[in-house]
């Protein structure tokens, strides 16, 4: 895999980032970022890793969307029964990583896990497509499957029921927020020559500092 190429100058020009311009606070400059990368053509770019801890302190890892960034925090959700609904009960922290590789860019955001209201879970549902309804409420998440059609069956009537009552409730699914206390945002260079920013909340405010690559 040493063959492959990383931010090859001949085909990505990858953008300079000066952090002595960088706003005082994280979110304006992830807002910054987001917008550039979409206006890039990154693909997916709220696609996001979430990582949470088992009981034993056993790290784990998977993908999901991020459904908005406010003054509070980045903000997702999912079935609290799930596998990362577990493990955030149990321990309510989690690191996100972004990775959007047409500009050289990655955040890097950790804090404490809150849960949101009922009513927010369900708003942000039912924001969302029929088939994603459809998805929360064949439910089951991280559970054991016998067999595949075992799934077609479940959400063949999924649909159907997302359906006929688009507002049906989903208690399970639950709303997320995670409330930083660092941000982390690296820029790629071609040469290695990376500019690492990390924000580090102090009392109200916010505390920057550069990181060697």
């Amino acid at each position: 895999m040493r063959v492959l190429r990383v931010w090859d100058p001949q085909v990505t020009a990858l953008p300079s980032f000066d952090p002595g311009t960088a706003p005082a606070e994280p979110v304006a400059l992830f807002t910054a970022w987001f917008g550039e990368v979409v206006a890039a053509g990154e693909v997916e770019p709220h696609t996001m890793s979430l990582a949470t801890a088992d009981a034993e302190g056993r790290a784990d890892v998977r993908t999901v969307m991020l459904h908005d960034v406010d003054e509070r925090g980045w903000h997702f959700a999912s079935h609290a029964s799930s596998r990362k609904g577990r493990q955030l009960a149990a321990r309510p922290y989690a690191a996100l990583g972004f990775y959007w590789p047409l500009l050289g860019r990655q955040v890097r955001v950790r804090g404490r896990v809150a849960v949101e209201p009922a009513e927010a879970a369900h708003a942000d549902l039912h924001a969302r497509s029929t088939g994603a309804l459809a998805a929360a409420l064949v439910g089951h998440q991280s559970e054991v499957l016998s067999s595949y059609a075992e799934l077609e069956r479940a959400s063949q009537a999924a649909w159907e029921r997302a359906e006929r009552e688009p507002d049906v409730a989903v208690p399970s699914w639950t709303a997320y927020v995670v409330e930083p206390d660092e941000v982390e945002f690296f820029q790629g260079d071609a040469r290695r020559r990376h500019v690492r920013l990390d924000y580090r909340r102090e009392g109200d405010g916010w505390a920057t500092e550069l990181l060697w690559p």
